[in-house]
Parts: structure tokens; sequence; C-alpha cells
């Protein structure tokens, strides 16, 4: 046999995987092949593959016998809508894509090249974990890969699609990076799975129930996107892309827009009731407020009291935080407090401004919250805004109470821009609470103490309970009518743009985590 054709025939039998069977093994699953996932993720032809006649060097319980080449992972790299990835696409027909020593070299060297050139790397998992034959080579492969994670954290986006088994410590380096995407009924994570759970505490879960797409994108908020297919979880992939820049270097991506238009929107005047205990959902504020079926909801299942993703102005990609008023009336607790200060940090790190829309009655109170240190968690919210150094600004539409008004991006902990909708109320509490406070003796000795209390109340929302003793302040820069939000939103990023403000110098800060 000629060079040549050694070459081809190598080639081809790398691009075979585990062979015939077990790809057709992996399609009867409802599953892609590594390589098919990469096909339908990059743009037609764009893939350079990297190390694919790497293979293990174990001789260990029969290991010589069962050499592959590429040693169960495809890495290269590639182009999204023009833009340099690097990517790696474990293959489950390759040992189970167990990951051991060569496998994990391979992985390495794409986050090295990756943090050299300044590009994102996008991992597709489908393994069945550790290589046991390799030991604890295959234990040292994860670490280097761990550390490799948190070294790009803040540098490059790492963006994590499980499109099948993510077990025991392979669960941590998707939980190190930015985003991770899981396919529902063919992706789970979980540290331990059922069989161990069954002998150690007795329970009976399916893996499904365990770690499970839908599990971690409700109830754990592991999770930032639950896909119901993998083309579904491949074309989030490429959404996402849109929104976030190469690196920190850079400035996330702008669509070209048409300035000099119209941009009043008349709806938004008739979305907050008159009733300022009546729900309203704040998507429609998000929707009426950005371009045009441009936002790309982060988290949507997890603590939906609190909403957050990312959208686009007039054309330039922005990070939205925003309560939710439509569930727990928009206030702030455990799991919405930390899903919102994962999502800053990340927008500030890679220069996405931010943009809050505020309707918050405060934080939850109760046993479970406090045991479950709604304090320190809620404090994660309140340091990522103080933390974060790009343009940012806030919409008060309704409610802005006690200390959540501080913590959801308010002027005091550095806010560029804070504008509210006349009907806003600011206020240490609402006006209800606040006159059963203030008005006590003199409600309790009134000949009929409701309707005193209805007068205090109004009394107090209309000397306290609006927009204009923190616009005296300079704490609200303007009041504003609904249908002007977008407009002034749009002057306000523009006249952000070249901001530059610096961290005090430090090692780095102790986020209360």
């Amino acid at each position: 046999m000629n060079k040549i054709d050694l070459l081809d025939q190598k080639i081809k039998e790398s691009k075979l995987g585990g062979g015939d069977k077990r790809i057709e093994s992996q399609h009867k699953k409802g599953k892609l092949t590594a390589r098919e996932r990469l096909h339908f993720l990059l743009d037609q032809g764009s893939f350079e593959e990297i190390g694919a006649m790497v293979m293990h060097r174990s001789t260990n319980f029969g290991l010589d016998k069962q050499k592959f080449l590429g040693d169960g992972v495809v890495t290269g790299y590639g182009t999204i809508g023009g833009r340099l990835v690097y990517v790696f696409s474990q293959d489950f027909t390759v040992l189970g894509g167990s990951l051991a020593e060569s496998h994990a070299e391979k992985i390495c060297k794409i986050m090295d090249l990756a943090m050299e050139n300044g590009a994102p790397v996008i991992g597709l998992n489908d393994s069945g974990g550790a290589r046991i034959q390799e030991g604890v080579v295959s234990l040292g492969g994860y670490a280097d890969i761990f550390y490799r994670n948190t070294m790009a954290s803040g540098v490059i986006p790492q963006l994590s699609a499980i499109m099948g088994p993510c077990a025991g410590g392979a669960v941590y380096s998707p939980a190190l990076t930015d985003f991770i995407l899981m396919v529902e009924n063919t992706s789970y994570m979980f540290v331990t799975g059922p069989s161990v759970v069954k002998t150690v505490t007795n329970e009976d879960v399916t893996a499904e129930d365990l770690g499970g797409a839908m599990t971690h994108a409700s109830k754990s908020g592991v999770t930032h996107f639950a896909c119901e297919n993998e083309l579904e979880a491949l074309d989030y992939l490429k959404k996402l892309m849109t929104y976030i820049p190469q690196n920190c270097e850079e400035k996330p991506p702008v669509v070209p827009y048409e300035f000099g238009r119209d941009e009043t929107r008349e709806e938004l005047n008739n979305i907050v009731p008159d009733n300022p205990n009546q729900p309203y959902d704040i998507k429609d504020v998000i929707a009426g407020v950005l371009d045009l079926d441009s936002f790309l909801e982060v988290h949507k299942d997890y603590a939906e009291n609190l909403v957050v993703g990312f959208g686009r102005l007039a054309g330039r990609s922005i990070g939205i935080v925003a309560n939710q008023p439509a569930v727990l009336a928009g206030v702030l607790d455990v799991e919405c407090s930390k899903k919102g200060a994962r999502f800053v940090r990340f927008c500030d790190a890679f220069n996405i401004p931010l943009l809050v829309f505020e309707d918050v009655p405060g934080f939850l109170p109760g046993t479970d919250q406090e045991w479950n240190a709604i304090i320190s968690n809620g404090a994660k919210l309140l340091y990522a805004f103080s933390e974060a150094t790009v343009p940012r600004i806030t919409v008060i539409t309704r409610k802005a109470y006690g200390g959540a008004y501080d913590v959801m991006n308010s002027k005091h902990i550095g806010a560029d821009m804070n504008y509210a909708w006349p009907g806003s109320e600011i206020a240490v509490m609402g006006a209800k609470g606040a006159a059963e406070i203030i008005f006590k003796k003199e409600i309790q000795a009134a000949e009929n103490p409701a309707e005193k209390l209805k007068e205090k109340e109004a009394e107090y929302a209309e000397v306290i309970a609006n927009p204009y003793n923190a616009a005296a302040r300079g704490y609200i820069d303007e009041v504003i009518k609904p249908h002007q939000t977008r407009e002034k939103l749009i002057k306000a990023f523009k006249m952000l743009e070249n901001k530059v403000k610096t961290l005090p110098k430090k090692k780095h800060g102790n986020i209360p985590l």
C-alpha cells in the first residue's frame, strides 16, 4: 500500500469512530454522532480537525486490543457565522466517550489554542465518564481540563452542550463554563447516579428525574437551556454566539440598524395595571422596548420571578435583568438572586451593557428563605451589580421597595442612568404597611379604623410613594412616559458606549459565595 492510500485509509478509519454498528446504536437512541453534531453546528466546510490520529497509550485490562483513532473525542476549530470557535465533541461510539489521558490532552490542546487566540470554546459532551482502566491518569485528565476552564473564565466565552450522559467528575467542567444546554430525554448530569443514590439514601429515582434536562432547568438551575432535541440545542448555541463577543477584550456583535425612525412604542402605556397589586407580564415590557423578536431568554424555567436574557436595542447586544410581577409578585429570593448575579457577572465580564426593569416589592419573607441564606444569596446580586463596570441603566416600571430597590441596580450602587415611569412607587415599603406603622395610634383611636387606614394609606402614597422624591434627590435621572422608554434607552446606551470605569486595585474581591 502506498503512502497516500495508507493516509486515506487512516482518515476513513478515524471518521468511522467506533464503527458502523455503534453509530447505528447511537442513532437508535435518537442521538447524532460526534461528527454529525459538528456538521450542524459549524459553518459549512469550516471545520478543521486537530488530533484525528491520536490514540491512547494504555495496555491495562485489554485496552491494548481496543485502540481507535481519535480516542473518543473529535477536536478542532471552525466558524459560526464567520467567527472563529474552538470545539470538542465527545464520541460515545468509542469506548463510551470515556475520558482518559490522550482524550483529555486533545481537549486541553484546543482550550490552550482558544485562550492564545481569543476565541470561544464549545464543548459537546457525551461521555460515560472517566476511563476506569486508566485509573488516576483519567482523573488527572479531568483536573487538567477543570484548571483550564477556571483560567479561561471571564477571558473567553465557554459553552457546554450536554448531548448524552455526563456523570461523576465529568459534570464539573460544564459547571465551570458560562452556559450549559441539555437535551430532554437523552442527556443527564449528576455527581452520583440512581443506583448509588438507592444504595446510600434508599431513594428510588430515574436518571431523568435525578439529573435530566427539565430537572436541572427548573429545580437546580444547573442548565440554562432545556432543548427538545439535539438540533434545537445546536441552534441555541448558534443564537447565543450572536450576542456575545469573541473574548473579554472585544465588544459584542452589532447588527446593522437604521436610525432616525420613530422609536416611540404606544403599547407600553397600557401594560402596567392601575391597581398596584395586579400582576402583569414583564416580558411584554421587554418585547415592547427591544428590537423585534430579539429577546433570547436564559434560565427560562428556573426562578421565574426574575427574567434574564439577551436582546438587541437598535442592533446593539445588551443583557436584560427584570423582576417578573406575574410570579411571586416579582420578589427577590434565594434562587433568583443567584440566577441574576451569575448573569450580571457574565455580561460584565464580556462587555455586554445591562438593562434592568424594576418592579420589586422586596425580598421574600419566611423561615425557608432565612435558613437557606437569603442574606448572603441576596448579597450576591448586590455584589454583582456593584462590581459591574459596563454601561448600566434601570427603568422602574412600578414598585421599588426597601432593600430590593437598592439591590436592583440603583443609582447608589453605580448605575449610570435611572428612569422611572410616572406611576412608580419608590419607598421603604408599600403604602398600606407604612401607614399601619406611622399612623398606628391614630388608626386605633379612630371611630372607623379601616376607613382611617385607607385615608392614611392614600396620604403616604401621595407624599412618599412616588418617583418625584427620588427625582428631586437625583436618584432618578428622569421620570418618563412609558411610550418614550425605547427612545430614551437607545440614546442613553449610545451616550454610554465609550464608558470607562475601573475597579480598585486588588487581587480579586471576596463575593459572598
